[in-house]
C-alpha cells in the first residue's frame, strides 16, 4: 500500500487507481471514509458540480481541508480497508452500523490435551474458536452435549509428556464422576483424547450426519459382542446428539454454506438481517441497525454492511441471497423467486421486520416518556411552553488555570451532541466563575442574536444564586432577560434558584423532571471538565515539542491529533512517526524525546 496527502485544491493530482481516500478537518479531525476504483474520479466528483449534491454532502465538502488516499491492488482490498477504517474511527460523516454487540465463541485451545471453553476475546494463538453464537443459550447447549458425549477436561493443569512421566498430578473428582478419563496420570492416550476432540469440532462445525453413522456403528458393534452396557452408553450418546439436532433450525441438507441478506430501508435508517447456514443449518442470524449519514443508496449500505457482518461471522461462502441486488467482488447475489431459497429469504425479512417493528415500539416509548418529562418539567418550573431546546452552562478551572466552560444542548430531552460548545475564557484573569459565567452567556446569546438563530426554551446554569445573577446579567445587556427561562440548580442539595427570588425550590427526589436536570448539568460538567483535562495535556505536550527542531504548529497538530499522549509520541516508531509528519521531522522527534527521556 502507498499512502497520500493532498490539499482539497490539489485533487486532480490524485492517482487513477483502487484504493480508500480520507477527508480530514482543519483540525485533523476524519470526517469521512470512502473506497473507489478509481480514486481522482471518485475524490473528483465531490468538487465539481456541487450543486448535484445533497444538502449532508455539501456540508461534508465546505469543511474538508486535507485529502489523504492509500493506493491498493484491487477494489475488494479497497472494500475490506474502508471497512475497518469505518469500524475503527467512526467518521462523522460515514454510515453507522449498530453492531456493538460483543458474542461468545466456543474456543478449543492449543495444547497437548485441548480444553473447550466459551469466551468473548478472540485470540488465535490460544486455539479455534467456533462462533459467535447469537444466542448465550445455544452455546451452553452445545457445550453441554460435548460435555456428555465426550470426555473434555476442564482443568488447566500443564499436561506435558514430562509432567506426566513424573507423576507430578492426580485424578480429581471429574475422573471420579466420569466426567474425564484421567490423562493427568495418564490413564487416558493422547491420541485416543484427541479422537474425542475432533469429533466435537465435527460437532461445533455442525457436522454431525458423520459421527451419528459412527454412533451406530459402534453400538451395533458392541451388541454384537455381547457388551450391552457398552451398546447403551452408545445408543444414549446417539439420542443425545438426535435431540440436539432436532433442535437446530434445519433447511434443506442441499442448501450449504449460504448466506441470507435482506434489507428494510427507510429515509435516515435501514433494518439487515444476516443469516449464515453451513451444512444444512441457520448456525448464525443477527439483525443491525443502519444510520446513513449521506442519503446513502441501498446498494452503498448493503456494500458497506455486509462484508462487516461476513467477517464477523467469518462466512467465506461464496453466495448471497437477497431481497436486494447489490455489488460485491466475487460473490454471487441470488434474489430467489420459488423453492426453499425463497423460504429463507422470506425468514430473513421477517427478523428484519420483527427487529424494526420492536425497534420503532421502543422509540415511540421512550419519546412519550420523554414528552412526559418534559410536560412535569414544565409544571414544576411553571413554565409557559415545554421545554423543547435546554441549553446548560458549566465553567471549569484549577486555581484560575487555563479557565474553560462548556454549553450543552439537550431536544426533546435528548443530548445533541453535535451542538456541544466548548468556550476558552477570554476577558477573565484568575478564578473568577461568576465573570466567567457572564462572559459565556454574553460570547453564547450575541452569537445566536447577530445569526438570527432561535434561543432556547430554558437556560440551566450549573451552581446557586451567584452563577444564576452572572448570567441574568449578560441576558439584561442583550436585551432578552425575561424573554427566555433561566434557573441555576446547585449540587449541594439540588436546591433550584430562579432570578430575583432567593429562596430555591426543592423537587421530589424521585421527579423524572428533577432526575433530567440533573443529568443535563452533570453533562455539562462531564463536558468542561473533560475539555479542561485536554488543554492542560495539549499545553503540557505542545510545551515539550515547542523545543523540538523544525517542529512548528501544524505539525504538533498533526502529531496530537494522530498519537494524543506524550507517551504515545515516544513509543511511535520512526516509521509511524514519518507518516505523520514525514521523515525528517520524525527523526528530530524520535531523538529528542528519547534524549530527553534518557537525561530524566
Amino acid at each position: 500500500m502507498e499512502h497520500f496527502q493532498f490539499d482539497k485544491t490539489s485533487y486532480n493530482h490524485i492517482p487513477k487507481e483502487p484504493g480508500v481516500y480520507k477527508f480530514f478537518h482543519v483540525s485533523g479531525t476524519l470526517l469521512y471514509v470512502g473506497k473507489a476504483k478509481v480514486l481522482k474520479n471518485r475524490v473528483a466528483s465531490y468538487f465539481t458540480n456541487k450543486n448535484l449534491l445533497n444538502k449532508k454532502t455539501q456540508r461534508l465538502v465546505s469543511q474538508i481541508d486535507t485529502i489523504e488516499v492509500t493506493i491498493v491492488n484491487s477494489e475488494y482490498d479497497a472494500l475490506l480497508l474502508e471497512n475497518n477504517l469505518i469500524k475503527e474511527n467512526q467518521p462523522k460523516f460515514n454510515i453507522l452500523l449498530k453492531d456493538d454487540k460483543t458474542f461468545p465463541f466456543l474456543v478449543v485451545t492449543h495444547e497437548r490435551f485441548p480444553k473447550i471453553y466459551a469466551t468473548r476475546k478472540v485470540d488465535s494463538d490460544k486455539g479455534t474458536h467456533f462462533g459467535p453464537y447469537t444466542s448465550v443459550r445455544a452455546m451452553h447447549k452445545a457445550l453441554d452435549l460435548i460435555s456428555k458425549l465426550y470426555h473434555v477436561r476442564s482443568c488447566s493443569l500443564n499436561l506435558s509428556e514430562k509432567n506426566i512421566s513424573n507423576l507430578k498430578f492426580k485424578v480429581c473428582l471429574e475422573y471420579h464422576i466420569g466426567n474425564c478419563l484421567g490423562p493427568c496420570e495418564g490413564l487416558q492416550s493422547e491420541k485416543d483424547y484427541l479422537k474425542e476432540i475432533d469429533q466435537a469440532k465435527h460437532i461445533l462445525k455442525g457436522i454431525i450426519h458423520p459421527i451419528k453413522t459412527r454412533l451406530k456403528e459402534d453400538m451395533n458393534h458392541s451388541a454384537g459382542l455381547l457388551k450391552f452396557e457398552l451398546a447403551a452408553e452408545y445408543k444414549s450418546k446417539l439420542q443425545l446428539l438426535e435431540t440436539f439436532q432436532s433442535k437446530s433450525l434445519i433447511v434443506n441438507p442441499s442448501i450449504t454454506d449460504i448466506d441470507i441478506v435482506t434489507i428494510l430501508s427507510g429515509e435516515d435508517i435501514s433494518y439487515l438481517n444476516f443469516m449464515k447456514v453451513e451444512m444444512g443449518t441457520i448456525r448464525a442470524s443477527e439483525t443491525v441497525l443502519i444510520k446513513s449519514r449521506l442519503k446513502e443508496k441501498t446498494e452503498e449500505i448493503m456494500a458497506y454492511a455486509v462484508p462487516v457482518l461476513r467477517q464477523k461471522f467469518n462466512s467465506h461462502s461464496p453466495t448471497i441471497i437477497s431481497n436486494f441486488f447489490f455489488e460485491l467482488t466475487n460473490i454471487n447475489i441470488i434474489i430467489p423467486q420459488i423453492g426453499d431459497k425463497k423460504k429463507l429469504l422470506d425468514l430473513s425479512m421477517k427478523n428484519a421486520f420483527m427487529f424494526k417493528q420492536n425497534h420503532l415500539r421502543i422509540k415511540t416509548k421512550q419519546q412519550d416518556d420523554s414528552e412526559r418529562t418534559l410536560r412535569q418539567l414544565q409544571d414544576d418550573l411553571r413554565l409557559k411552553s415545554i421545554p423543547r431546546v435546554i441549553e446548560c452552562f458549566d465553567n471549569s478551572n484549577i486555581q484560575g488555570t487555563h479557565p474553560t466552560a462548556s454549553m450543552v444542548y439537550f431536544k426533546n430531552g435528548k443530548p445533541l451532541k453535535q451542538q456541544y460548545r466548548h468556550y476558552n475564557i477570554k476577558t477573565v484573569i484568575g478564578p473568577d466563575d461568576f465573570s466567567s459565567m457572564t462572559e459565556i452567556i454574553h460570547r453564547r446569546y450575541k452569537r445566536l442574536l447577530t445569526e438570527n438563530k432561535n434561543l432556547p426554551d430554558l437556560i440551566v446554569v450549573d451552581g446557586g444564586k451567584g452563577q444564576l445573577s452572572a448570567a441574568c446579567i449578560s441576558l439584561k445587556n442583550l436585551g432578552i432577560y425575561g424573554k427566555i427561562p433561566i434557573i441555576g440548580i446547585a449540587k449541594r442539595l439540588e436546591e433550584i434558584y430562579f432570578p430575583e427570588d432567593s429562596i430555591p425550590i426543592y423537587l421530589s427526589k424521585k421527579s423524572s423532571a428533577l432526575k433530567l436536570l440533573q443529568f443535563i448539568r452533570d453533562e455539562a460538567h462531564r463536558f468542561a471538565i473533560t475539555h479542561h483535562r485536554n488543554i492542560r495535556s495539549n499545553d503540557s505536550i505542545t510545551s515539550i515539542l515547542d523545543d523540538v527542531p523544525g517542529i512548528g504548529h501544524k505539525n504538533k497538530t498533526l502529531l496530537l491529533t494522530e498519537f494524543k499522549t506524550l507517551s504515545e509520541i515516544r513509543k511511535a516508531s520512526i516509521q509511524l512517526l514519518t507518516n505523520a509528519i514525514g521523515k525528517k521531522l520524525a527523526l528530530n522527534v524520535h531523538n529528542y524525546l528519547n534524549k530527553k527521556k534518557a537525561a530524566n
